[in-house]
Order: C-alpha cells, then sequence, then structure tokens
C-alpha cells in the first residue's frame, strides 16, 4: 500500500557482526523500520575511519538483510549506502552498541563512531551508541535508550543529512540524558616493552589509568559523575579558525602570501 513503506535503517560496528551489542542494536531498532546490517567480519576496535583502496573486498550474506565485510568499519558503511542499498538509501544509520566507551578524544580512534561518520559524509544521518563499562556488558539501557532517541529521530520531518551524534551509556541504569559536548580525558601513555622468544622486542601501547578533566557540560562529566547517557554532536569542520589570522602574519622567505584562501 503507497506510503506505509517502513523506513530503512542501517546498522553497522566495528566489534564485527557476531557481536552482543550489535545484536541488541538490532533487536532494539527492528521495530522501527526495514533493518539491515553490514559489519565487520572481526573485531575492528580502534579501526577509525580507514578505508580499504589497495584490496579487494569481500561481502559474505550471514542471512537475509545481514552482511558481513573483510574490511573496516567505514568499509562496512560504504559498501552497504553505494552498493547493497544503492537503489534505496537507509533513512538512518546506526552504530553499534560498542563494548565500551567513546567518549572525548575517542571519537577521532573508534571504529563505532568511524562507520556513523562515513555514513553522514554519504548524506544519511547517523547516530554512534557506546556502553562505558567493561566486561560482563548489560547493554539492556543502552538498547532501550537507542530505540526512543531512533524513534524521536525518525518522527522529525527533516534531519540534517550530515548529522553525526555520539551517544554514551554509563553502565547499570542511567538517571536521564543530556545534550553534551566532548569532553577531555587520559587513559595514561604507557609503553610497555616486551621480548619474544627470538629475543626481539615488542611494544604494547596505551595506558590503563583513567582520569578525566572537569568540564561542566562534557560527555565525560555527564557520564562519570552524574550517571546520565550523553549525546553529543559532531561536525566535520576541521579547520582550526582562530589560527587564521596568526598565520596571516607569518613570513616565508621566497614565497609571498596571497592572504586567507577563499578571500
Amino acid at each position: 500500500m503507497a506510503g506505509t513503506q517502513q523506513p530503512r535503517i542501517l546498522v553497522c560496528n566495528d566489534d564485527g557482526y557476531f557481536s552482543e551489542g550489535l545484536r541488541a542494536l538490532v533487536d532494539a531498532v527492528s521495530p522501527l523500520g526495514e533493518v539491515w546490517v553490514v559489519a565487520p567480519d572481526r573485531e575492528q576496535s580502534a579501526a577509525s575511519h580507514a578505508i580499504s583502496l589497495w584490496r579487494p573486498l569481500r561481502l559474505t550474506q550471514i542471512r537475509e538483510r545481514w552482511f558481513s565485510v573483510d574490511g573496516t568499519p567505514a568499509d562496512s558503511a560504504y559498501l552497504a549506502i553505494h552498493h547493497l542499498l544503492k537503489d534505496d538509501r537507509p533513512k538512518i544509520m546506526v552504530s553499534g552498541i560498542n563494548h565500551g566507551a567513546n567518549l572525548a578524544d575517542d571519537v577521532n580512534y573508534s571504529g563505532t563512531v568511524a562507520a556513523a561518520r562515513e555514513a553522514a559524509l554519504l548524506g544519511i544521518p547517523s547516530i554512534a551508541f557506546s556502553l562505558v563499562s567493561r566486561a560482563p556488558f548489560d547493554f539492556q539501557h543502552a538498547a532501550r535508550f537507542a530505540r526512543s532517541l531512533v524513534a524521536a529521530a525518525l518522527a522529525q520531518p527533516q534531519l540534517p543529512s550530515r548529522m553525526l551524534l555520539s551517544v554514551n551509556v554509563p553502565s547499570g541504569e542511567p538517571r536521564g540524558y543530556a545534550i553534551t559536548h566532548l569532553g577531555r580525558h587520559s587513559y595514561g601513555y604507557d609503553v610497555v616493552e616486551k621480548e619474544d622468544p627470538r629475543g626481539r622486542k615488542y611494544y604494547w601501547i596505551g595506558g590503563s589509568t583513567y582520569a578525566h578533566e572537569d568540564l561542566p557540560g562534557s560527555d565525560c562529566n555527564a557520564v562519570h559523575d552524574e550517571r546520565l547517557i550523553s549525546v553529543t554532536p559532531l561536525n566535520f569542520e576541521l579547520t582550526e579558525t582562530r589560527t587564521l589570522k596568526e598565520l596571516e602574519g607569518w613570513t616565508l622567505e621566497g614565497f609571498p602570501g596571497a592572504g586567507r584562501g577563499g578571500d
């Protein structure tokens, strides 16, 4: 019947097509539309926004409307939108539920956020969901919020085509939610040096000592200090505008300056 077609929802992640968080997200949004899953065939945590340009990708159908890709999270979103769903693009894309936090600078490394970012770059409004917890993971509250937020997004008359939201859900039952900005935190900067059986050195990077700055209104404060779900809108503008004027005052020997680009 005309006008009754369900909205198409694309689901990706970085933990792999088999992950518990992905299944929880699929179950949460399935009542809201026609769900398609396209996700990596293995864990790709911290893969960031890598795209596979120098090798072929293999797409494997797991079951109806559920596919794995032997590539990155961004590859998964790209193949879904430009190949599998090119004739009927998704109305919204959701990524996750990630097994762990994607707060503050984590968004630069996260494969979960990168899959959503790739979809948003391609004109599909996107939301990345992450559970701020360690195993064992309980996705019930994150899944319940995902359903509510996606339903609210689908109810809007018009969404920005490049809408990108990063959602972080505290472990346990949250007190509510807050619209936040990115905070600042650190896991430490440890480099652990070891030696393999053949006498060659190898290194593990990344620390395990967590601390965040006290920045009111930030995602870190909301999740860790207030036990709120953080909803952070992200954008794609990477130009540091405060530095533009300063750079105009630099003198480069042998090169005439043309002022600010676009002026």
